[in-house]
């Protein structure tokens, strides 16, 4: 099975990451907008149009299934995909939602999301929760993280001081949802400043949903194709090191 992967940018390569470790697919197609990164300050109709052209360029390779290891093309583009293709389409809201079910059904736990402005606006992952019963639910929008991760940078100082900067009011968190792809880059460091607490991302909860959902079965081995809209070869280096290539 052929399954493509879209992202803005490198930040789906964590989702990339626990699909490879779980070797669900026989070859996987990604393709990062790296000249259009970040998606999370544009508007609705903009991130569906990108999302638009995103699938065109998969339909070169013949795919079976795509899957949105992008929160922002999550929020508002998964419909408008799936009207245009045959094949299934898979977002990481919902897949994430689950994950956070299967890790703690304690529906008084105090949750904490952080994302991109695109996905915190879209009160998604809020109604999802809260649908399940979840009623103490934080949403922060932490846009800086997305460029930072893009430069390559983990952690340091510029980290730290953004973290000081989203995260000065949080007083007590149980889970943190990781509500962008970019952001299990940098997951130690913002466990470390939350006092451990447990994270909840986007590439391990994508694989629980495809392996219940779908029945796929391990294969023997995994091609991938690297693609992107600007500077391949930085999405390439980061590939590599992410995924020791």
């Amino acid at each position: 099975m052929r399954a493509g992967v879209f992202d803005s940018g490198v930040g789906g390569l964590t989702v990339v990451k626990s699909i490879l470790e779980e070797k669900l697919f026989d070859e996987i197609i990604y393709y990062g907008d790296t000249a259009r990164v970040p998606y999370g300050p544009k508007d609705k109709n903009t991130i569906i149009s990108y999302s638009l052209e995103a699938l065109e360029f998969f339909k070169n390779f013949d795919i079976d299934m795509l899957i949105i290891a992008c929160n922002s093309v999550s929020a508002y583009a998964i419909d408008e995909l799936q009207k245009n293709t045959t094949i299934p389409v898979i977002g990481v809201i919902e897949s994430g939602v689950l994950a956070l079910k299967s890790s703690t059904d304690d529906k008084n736990s105090d949750i904490l999301v952080i994302g991109t402005s695109a996905t915190i606006n879209s009160n998604l992952y809020d109604a999802h929760l809260r649908q399940l019963g979840y009623e103490n639910i934080v949403s922060i929008p932490t846009p800086l993280f997305v460029p930072m991760v893009e430069e390559g940078i983990f952690d340091g100082a510029l980290i730290e001081e953004a973290m000081k900067l989203y995260f000065k009011d949080v007083k007590k968190t149980d889970r943190v949802i990781l509500g962008c792809t970019h952001f299990p880059l940098i997951e130690n460091e913002i466990s470390r400043f939350l006092n451990g607490t447990k994270t909840i991302h986007s590439g391990d909860a994508i694989v629980q949903l495809l392996k219940t959902r779908y029945d796929l079965k391990p294969v023997a081995d995994t091609k991938i194709s690297f693609f992107a809209s600007s500077n391949p070869d930085n999405l390439k280096n980061v590939a590599k090191k992410w995924l020791n290539l």
